[in-house]
């Protein structure tokens, strides 16, 4: 779709938009529907955006998320599953992270410095490099011209080198969500929390993802989940490795 121009727009209905459309090397002009990919994109990332902010209650931040590392269920309406938590780190455990991990193309600004970040920070990034790609079928930094060429995939996500294709028809609240999460400082880039309470993250949001629904869940489902918190379980586990190899 790159070796077209947008002409102008000539029609418009409930599922998309008709584009007059010109070939950049032949000139020849051709009409193209294109279909809103929001609707099924988003709810597949509020299921992620669900998934992470249960990880991030337990202190765990996973620093490899991608559509790899997610799988669905052959349920009639898919159900989808983090997985891999190999290069996961816990603040309960672990130090800060500081090591660069995870999938280039994937990984946020701060992650390249060599320095500690923040991984729940990251994490957040790495859910906005994944939306893009359901919405657009490519990489955010990647340069469409050499997208081999890592060095410039770095040099685009320090910059915060993007843009929304032509072709790719998205709503402006689509748009501003990912200004929001890509945003080269951490500490002022959109927390897990407000893309929750983001108008194009509540819109057809599945009952079952509501806060209200969840915490409903986790009382039925686990009776006694708030009466031992995270870091009294950590030192239990703690406490049982040094009774087990008499070592901290």
């Amino acid at each position: 779709m790159e070796k077209y121009e947008l002409v102008k727009d000539i029609g418009s209905g409930n599922f998309g938009v008709a584009r007059l459309m010109r070939n950049k090397e032949t000139k020849e002009l051709v009409a193209m529907k294109y279909i809103e990919r929001g609707h099924r994109a988003r709810y597949f990332f509020q299921q992620l955006i669900s998934g992470v902010c249960y990880c991030h209650s337990m202190q765990i931040c996973h620093r490899d998320l991608k559509l790899e590392n997610t799988l669905l269920d052959g349920s009639p309406a898919p159900r989808l599953k983090i997985c891999d938590f190999g290069y996961s780190k816990s603040s309960l455990l672990h130090s800060r992270p500081k090591s660069t991990v995870g999938t280039p193309a994937y990984i946020a600004p701060e992650v390249l410095s060599r320095r500690e970040y923040d991984g729940k920070l990251a994490d957040v990034w790495s859910c906005g490099v994944t939306l893009y790609v359901m919405l657009v079928g490519a990489y955010p930094f990647e340069d469409p011209q050499d997208p081999k060429n890592f060095r410039k995939t770095i040099n685009r996500i320090m910059a915060v080198q993007y843009k929304i294709p032509d072709y790719v028809h998205i709503s402006q609240d689509c748009k501003h969500l990912l200004s929001r999460i890509f945003v080269p400082n951490p500490l002022k880039r959109i927390k897990i929390k407000e893309i929750k309470s983001h108008p194009w993250f509540l819109k057809n949001l599945p009952r079952e993802l509501t806060e209200a629904a969840q915490a409903m869940y986790y009382e039925r489902e686990n009776p006694s989940f708030s009466l031992q918190c995270v870091e009294d379980i950590m030192k239990i586990v703690e406490e049982a490795k040094v009774e087990l190899y008499g070592w901290p």
